[in-house]
C-alpha cells in the first residue's frame, strides 16, 4: 500500500506542474499536452510512454484499492467489535497516529475514486463537456471550469485528496520504517506530508480557480 500510494504521489506531482502551464497560455498548455504523446517517437509508437505511465498507474490505484480492503478487514477481524465500538476501552482515545486526515482516509478515498471517474469522461475522453466538446486540450480545460458546479466539484476533491495525502505520505514512511519519532506531531515525515498535501492542493486548484474568477486564458 505504501509504495503503491508513493507511485501515485509522484504522479501527482508531475501532473500538477502539466496543469501549472495554463498559467503560461494556451499555447504552452496545448503545446505541453502534445509533446506528451509525442515523447520518446519514434523509438516509442505515438502516445506510447503515456499509456505506459497509464498502465503503471492504473496497476498501483488497483493495487492501492486491494490493499486498503484487505487491510481494513485484517484490522476489524484482529480487533474486534463491541457493541458496535472498535475497542473496549476508551483510553488514550487520540493515539499517536490520530488526526482528522486519518479519520477521511476511507471516505476520501472513495471520493477520489469517483472523482477520477468523472475527470478522465471529462478532460480526458471529452464524453462530458459542459461548456461545450473543445478540440483542444486548453478549450476543454477552460469550457469546464468556466460553470461553478464543475469548479466546485473539483475543489471537494482536490480538498479530499489533499487529507489522504496528509495521512498516507506519512504513513506510507512509517510503513517503510523510516519514522523514528515517539509522536506524529515529531516526526519531520508529518511536516513533509502537510507539505506536500498543501503544495499538491493549491497547485491543482490554481488553474480552475483563475480560469473561473479572473478569466484565465479567456
Amino acid at each position: 500500500m505504501a509504495v503503491s500510494g508513493l507511485i501515485m504521489v509522484g504522479y501527482l506531482v508531475l501532473h500538477m506542474y502539466g496543469n501549472l502551464k495554463a498559467f503560461a497560455g494556451p499555447d504552452s498548455f496545448n503545446e505541453y499536452a502534445h509533446h506528451l504523446r509525442t515523447i520518446g517517437e519514434p523509438i516509442l509508437p505515438h502516445e506510447g510512454l503515456l499509456w505506459i505511465v497509464r498502465v503503471v498507474l492504473l496497476v498501483a490505484v488497483l493495487l492501492h484499492a486491494y490493499a486498503a480492503i484487505t487491510l481494513w478487514r485484517r484490522n476489524k477481524k484482529s480487533a474486534g467489535y463491541v457493541g458496535g465500538k472498535r475497542y473496549q476501552t476508551k483510553q488514550n482515545r487520540t493515539g499517536i497516529q490520530r488526526s482528522y486526515a486519518s479519520f477521511t482516509m476511507r471516505w476520501g478515498g472513495v471520493t477520489i475514486a469517483l472523482f477520477i471517474v468523472f475527470h478522465i469522461l471529462n478532460l480526458t475522453t471529452n464524453d462530458i463537456h459542459p461548456g461545450g466538446a473543445a478540440e483542444t486540450p486548453y478549450g476543454k480545460l477552460h469550457n469546464s471550469f468556466e460553470h461553478f458546479w464543475v469548479l466546485l466539484a473539483y475543489v471537494v476533491a482536490m480538498l479530499a485528496v489533499g487529507f489522504h495525502l496528509w495521512h498516507g505520505f506519512w504513513s506510507a514512511f512509517t510503513t517503510l520504517g523510516q519514522n523514528h519519532s515517539s509522536t506524529r506531531r515529531a516526526s519531520v515525515w508529518n511536516s513533509a506530508a502537510v507539505g506536500i498535501a498543501a503544495l499538491i492542493t493549491i497547485g491543482f486548484l490554481a488553474p480552475p480557480i483563475g480560469i473561473y474568477f479572473f478569466g484565465l486564458g479567456g
